[in-house]
């Protein structure tokens, strides 16, 4: 499991970026509304990444970013208002790897910060590891374990497992499953989507009561 620093002065942002990456349950999350609590956090803590707000208060980002960057190689992503070039071009001047500006996406912000951490010798190179109730699913490796014992899935039970893993929480109708799974365009009943997941809760054992059935609605893993 990757450990990221996420750095953001509006509370309400915060949370929902934090909250967001700790859903995917592949990264430890340590958090900061302001500059100082930041330095004070990079000084105690080794990170793999970090996302970078700018205009913080006490430390500015700029300063957070050299901090970090003087002790660490770890991929920094700065997520800021902030569009003019002269801070695009400073940003990358004192170290970062990436300069996204706000509004953004979560979805493409968490699969850039999968893209730096699969190029540098820290973050995925540790290999993130999918992780609930008992259940931990290597994708790097394709391997899942339950309870601390490796487990042997067939490869759309795996797909599917990770699928569930990946929107952990979330409910995922069973054409959307399809779609995700088998692909789209999958000629044949929904009902096999049913018939997978009854393999999947029996392989798994125990934790396989993690994966809940939610009438009308679909399957989810909590």
């Amino acid at each position: 499991m990757a450990r990221i620093l996420i750095v953001e002065d509006a509370q309400e942002l915060l949370s929902l970026v934090a909250g967001f990456f700790e859903s995917k349950g592949s990264f430890d999350v340590d958090t900061a509304s302001d500059g100082n609590t930041a330095l004070n956090l990079i000084g105690s803590n080794d990170y793999d990444i970090a996302i970078l707000d700018i205009m913080l208060p006490g430390a500015s980002g700029f300063d957070v970013c050299k901090a970090l960057r003087s002790k660490s190689k770890c991929p920094i992503v700065f997520l800021t208002a902030l569009a003019n070039e002269s801070n695009i071009l400073k940003g990358y001047e004192i170290g970062a790897d990436e300069y996204m500006v706000k509004p953004f996406s979560l979805k493409v912000l968490y699969a850039k910060c999968l893209a730096l951490l699969n190029r540098t010798d820290t973050g995925l190179q540790k290999e993130i590891v999918l992780e609930c109730s008992g259940i931990k699913l290597y994708p790097m490796r394709m391997e899942v374990e339950a309870e601390g014992k490796k487990i042997i899935l067939a490869p759309k039970e795996y797909f599917l497992l990770k699928v569930l893993m990946e929107n952990k929480g979330m409910v995922l109708g069973r054409e959307r499953l399809l779609d995700l799974v088998w692909g789209i365009g999958f000629d044949g009943s929904d009902r096999v989507v049913d018939n997978h997941i009854k393999k999947l809760r029996k392989n798994l054992g125990k934790p396989g009561e993690a994966i809940k059935t939610v009438i009308g609605g679909g399957y989810k893993i909590v």
